[in-house]
């Protein structure tokens, strides 16, 4: 039946170029098709000696195209495939605190009343994320010890190793008297945007949240994966009212003028093919960037955060991420995040990852610059006096989590 079917196509074919022979066309094409039917005439010995080759041949390939189409019909699998779901995306529920330039932020306060608080701790946010990160349980219990003004502070916090999602225990902010409050980044969740805004801003932006929150206090800046330059910018910009702060897998600026080539060089090595291209994206050609973001976190489905954070994540973080507390808690959080349906704030988020901060790490914490004589400056290369420090001077407490091992630094 093929055969005939080939037959038939070639006799179509013939009958519709018929007199087609002084085209422009075919003037053109005869030649090639002259000179590739003499490279490939060898093929014709293995064709019946009565047989017209250039006939043979069509119904030839349109046998084989035929019966590849059948196969590639009959190959396909007729399990359905689970599509993804839809975001759920809540009404509007957030308390917001109106800044001096008219923007409204939103937040959510944890643990005790300001009146009660001991310790004030703000935590901004990381990537695709909101003020939603820290209304989950995870099942690591990580306490932070500091001792400040003879005072010690316990700050009870979980994490994710990884993801940089962590999780709070109320009861346990309820015991130590700390007060949390995270809020959403400019454009992210219920916050207004900011266009232009930059991590001075950002600073500036806790201070006043801080002011109209009632915390009269110094408080304590708490930053994790991406959300950690945020907590930098306020230990460079606003040091003064800051008590401390705490890091969980922080970030650097990977283009920091500042870093040395091999510290370069080990801070690229250890990203996933698809981070590094967004990064170099956010960094050269930033306007491609909303292209990848609708295709992903922007549309309006559910994803993975390996695929959509661009993650190499081990398989202990993986088993976590299938959990469906984690599932849950993801959901809404990046239901959260996206709830504006606007690139533009997590454009402005990724290029100022990779930007001029204003400041390399460090600037945070350096020795005061002095104008010596002659005379002073001789004296200070055989002297062991210590020269004066400036810039933040409170405690900055780090944690880099890999599978089972902490590096715990100060």
């Amino acid at each position: 039946m093929l055969r005939l079917l080939g037959r038939g196509l070639w006799d179509i074919a013939a009958q519709s170029l018929a007199g087609a022979e002084d085209s422009e066309l075919v003037r053109r094409l005869r030649g090639p098709a002259v000179a590739a039917g003499k490279r490939l005439s060898f093929m014709n010995e293995y064709l019946p000696e009565d047989r017209d080759p250039v006939r043979c041949w069509v119904v030839v390939a349109a046998v084989a195209f035929v019966t590849l189409l059948v196969l590639g019909v009959g190959s396909f699998d007729d399990t359905p495939v689970e599509q993804p779901k839809k975001l759920f995306i809540s009404p509007p529920s957030a308390k917001t605190v109106q800044l001096p330039d008219g923007r409204h932020l939103a937040y959510v306060e944890q643990g005790v009343s300001a009146e009660r608080a001991r310790f004030s701790l703000i935590a901004p946010h990381s990537f695709l994320s909101s003020r939603l990160a820290g209304k989950t349980k995870c099942c690591i219990v990580w306490v932070i010890v500091s001792s400040v003004h003879h005072h010690t502070a316990y700050f009870i916090y979980t994490i994710s190793s990884s993801t940089g999602i962590p999780g709070i225990n109320p009861s346990l902010l309820e015991e130590f008297g700390a007060r949390l409050v995270t809020y959403d980044l400019p454009g992210f969740g219920e916050s207004d945007p900011h266009p232009g805004r930059n991590l001075n801003s950002s600073s500036h932006d806790m201070l006043h949240l801080a002011g109209a929150l009632g915390i009269v206090d110094k408080f304590w800046v708490v930053g994790y994966s991406t959300g950690s330059m945020h907590a930098w910018s306020a230990l460079r910009y606003i040091p003064d009212q800051v008590a401390g702060a705490a890091m969980f897998a922080p970030m650097a600026n990977p283009y920091d003028s500042k870093m040395t080539k091999d510290e370069r060089s080990k801070t690229w090595e250890r990203w996933s093919t698809k981070r590094k291209l967004m990064h170099i994206l956010a960094r050269r050609f930033p306007s491609l960037l909303p292209l990848f973001y609708h295709r992903s976190f922007l549309s309006g489905k559910q994803g993975q955060p390996e695929s959509w954070l661009s993650l190499s994540l081990g398989k202990k973080d993986k088993t976590l991420l299938e959990g469906p507390m984690f599932n849950a808690f993801w959901e809404k959080d990046v239901a959260e995040s996206v709830r504006q349906g606007d690139s533009r704030p997590f454009v402005e988020e990724a290029v100022m990852q990779v930007s001029d901060w204003g400041f390399s790490l460090s600037d945070i914490q350096m020795q005061k610059k002095e104008d010596l004589s002659l005379f002073e400056l001789i004296k200070s290369l055989f002297s062991q006096a210590e020269r004066e420090w400036v810039g933040f001077l409170g405690p900055i407490h780090i944690w880099q989590v890999c599978s089972l091992f902490i590096d715990e630094k100060e």
